[in-house]
């Protein structure tokens, strides 16, 4: 897994892509998977599809992961991820669809087209 820093990553979110966490190789178990209505591209990365995956349901190694991310990532960079997902109509259509709200998606992912959004429920 590559961790890059969440301003830099807020930074591709607002500007289409979203990543907070990069990971190569690993497989979260999606929770819901929605297809984008319309994806967005930079860099090559298209978004064909969205997971939402509680963090409990991951293998504890990559729970530990996100975990990392989440302690490494400020306040201020949480709400301003919270308020590009809420923008994002397709993003916030697949958290409601699985009962959950931004203010519970605590990190996202890229990987071949797919975005996968982690929430951290209580």
């Amino acid at each position: 897994m590559r961790i890059v820093t969440a301003s830099a990553l807020l930074a591709a979110l607002l500007l289409g892509t979203p990543a907070l966490v990069q990971a190569q190789g690993a497989s979260p178990q999606p929770k819901a998977e929605n297809k984008a209505e319309e994806p967005s591209s930079q860099s090559g990365a298209t978004i064909r599809s969205i997971q939402v995956v509680d963090v409990k349901e991951l293998k504890p190694d990559l729970r530990a992961k996100v975990d990392e991310v989440v302690a490494q990532t400020s306040e201020q960079e949480l709400q301003s991820l919270r308020k590009s997902i809420d923008a994002t109509p397709e993003a916030a259509s697949a958290l409601k669809a699985k009962g959950f709200s931004s203010s519970q998606i605590v990190a996202i992912n890229i990987t071949d087209g797919v975005l996968t959004m982690f929430a951290k429920t209580a």
